[in-house]
């Protein structure tokens, strides 16, 4: 359960990182709320999963999962650019979330 933990506050990262974007600067109120409790949420999965998880480990896989899943978001809703050299440094961050989880002995 713990891991699912982590995945979810990583996805809920994602979601308050686009929510960022919708926001504009915190200007605009729904995607304002939505946002801070996209946080709220990230936040408390995170600290979840930190009970049982090496804080380094959660955090890198935190963070990679906010990573991948906004660069595809943002290639996805607002064009961004998207080549092979993007795709290939997507895979790398995938791989070392990937090799983290095997590594953990938790």
């Amino acid at each position: 359960m713990t891991w699912f933990f982590l995945i979810l506050a990583g996805l809920f990262e994602v979601g308050w990182a686009v929510g960022l974007k919708y926001s504009q600067g915190f200007t605009k109120l729904t995607p304002s709320i939505f946002t801070i409790a996209g946080m709220i949420a990230s936040f408390y999965f995170l600290s979840l999963a930190l009970k049982n998880i090496p804080l380094g480990t959660a955090y890198a896989i935190w963070t990679g999962i906010g990573t991948v899943g906004t660069v595809i978001l943002g290639i996805l809703l607002f064009k961004e650019p998207f080549d092979i050299i993007r795709l290939i440094c997507i895979g790398f961050i995938v791989t070392g979330i990937v090799g983290l989880k095997l590594v953990s002995s938790h």
